[in-house]
């Protein structure tokens, strides 16, 4: 392979809802539903009713850029806004321009160590998953080869997917093999709130039948009393898996609801980050099963390496959100059984693409299931006639 050397990294912020890496960045919010969703700021009636009423979606997605000095260009979405961008564009830079682009551990390795003062979690290890997954892009491209394949290849010939939503009917019915969807009462509204919760789930039952895999996202928002008792309250119901009842910190309340409610399924890790942060809850088996994003967490060079953790403990990975990204990984990880599609439509009667129409030929799910091509890289193309791209800090270097 000839030498090639990286000359140019361009961060952008997307301007415009409804497509790119923040999930919650939607012109209509996430999801339009009468229900509410239980939430840490839930205990606040003025920011009961959604997500984004609390501006969860306010940093807005971002584009990165990684140019060769043969004219190849690896491309990936992220989040962070024009903090992210501030970063990537103003520090990273030095760690990126001028190298060769297969030296991935190297630049990982600078950018995580020279942003430690910034923060351990979020918007350092955002900009950092950015500049990864862009990384990864190029390699592909400068290789003619898939992401997944040179990672490993694929364990599978198709990955099966459960669907995030207001709607696991309709996900049943578009051959999904489970559905998940947000519990509504944080313990802020009490017995009544703790009632209402089992109803929402009991009334989807009786839509999915008794086979189908129905989870519950409580984002957050529970403490260890209210998930234990929740638990118990669904366990007739036949829930699949309680997602991320605690703060992710809260590395010893995990560890007491897996000793208190041990026939449950725990699940964490969508806001946890790096192999440094995972490793208590594999270590203790706090959780059944760990769900990095590869967006939030370092990228795929870090998911790596927070996957081998897990194998080592038997632990299944089931990455949170990130389309393509998501894919490419779980297909060569024999613990990683399905893999979740996070439906971002209003009502979630259809499946649209997960990052809007930012990519041209974004793979969508077919009966519930996701066949990989073998286009390099990420197989995503960017979609330049609609996107309002706002590159806000241009390096003078």
């Amino acid at each position: 392979m000839k030498q090639v050397k990286i000359i140019d990294v361009r961060a952008y912020v997307l301007e415009q809802p409804g497509c790119g890496g923040d999930y919650h960045d939607r012109e209509q919010g996430h999801w339009l539903v009468d229900t509410l969703i239980a939430t840490p700021m839930s205990a606040y009636p003025e920011y009961k009713q959604s997500r984004t009423s609390f501006g969860i979606n306010e940093m807005k997605s971002i584009v990165v850029e990684i140019e060769t000095s043969d004219g190849l260009v690896g491309i990936s979405t992220g989040q962070g806004g024009a903090p992210a961008c501030y970063i990537i564009e103003q520090h990273f830079r030095r760690f990126i321009v001028g190298k060769d682009p297969r030296d991935l551990n190297r630049i990982w390795d600078q950018m995580f160590w020279a942003s430690r003062y910034y923060g351990g979690k979020g918007l350092p290890l955002w900009a950092i998953s950015a500049v990864d997954l862009a990384l990864w892009d190029l390699l592909g491209l400068l290789r003619q080869e898939p992401v997944y394949k040179m990672i490993g290849g694929a364990v599978r010939e198709e990955i099966e997917l459960y669907c995030t939503g207001i709607r696991p009917d309709v996900a049943k019915e578009a051959g999904f093999i489970g559905g998940k969807m947000p519990i509504t009462h944080s313990p802020a509204d009490r017995q009544e709130g703790l009632n209402a919760n089992v109803e929402h789930f009991r009334e989807m039952r009786d839509r999915v039948g008794p086979d189908f895999q129905l989870m519950a996202d409580c984002w957050m928002s529970l403490d260890v009393p209210y998930a234990v008792e929740l638990a118990y309250a669904l366990r007739e119901i036949g829930v699949y898996w309680l997602e991320e009842a605690l703060h992710p910190d809260d590395f010893d309340g995990y560890k007491l609801l897996k000793e208190r409610v041990p026939w449950m399924r725990w699940t964490s890790g969508e806001h946890e980050y790096t192999r440094y942060g995972f490793r208590k809850l594999i270590e203790s088996r706090s959780v059944d099963i760990i769900q990095p994003d590869v967006m939030w967490c370092g990228g795929l060079t870090e998911l790596l390496r927070i996957s081998a953790m897990a194998a080592a403990y038997d632990i299944p990975v089931v990455p949170h959100g990130s389309g393509a990204y998501s894919y490419h990984f779980i297909i060569t990880q024999p613990h990683c059984p399905f893999c979740e599609y996070l439906n971002t439509s209003e009502d979630c009667l259809s499946f649209p693409p997960v990052f809007g129409n930012m990519f041209k030929n974004e793979i969508l799910p077919q009966n519930g299931k996701i066949k990989l091509t073998d286009d390099p890289g990420w197989g995503l193309k960017l979609d330049r006639s609609d996107l309002k791209l706002n590159r806000i800090f241009v390096s003078t270097e």
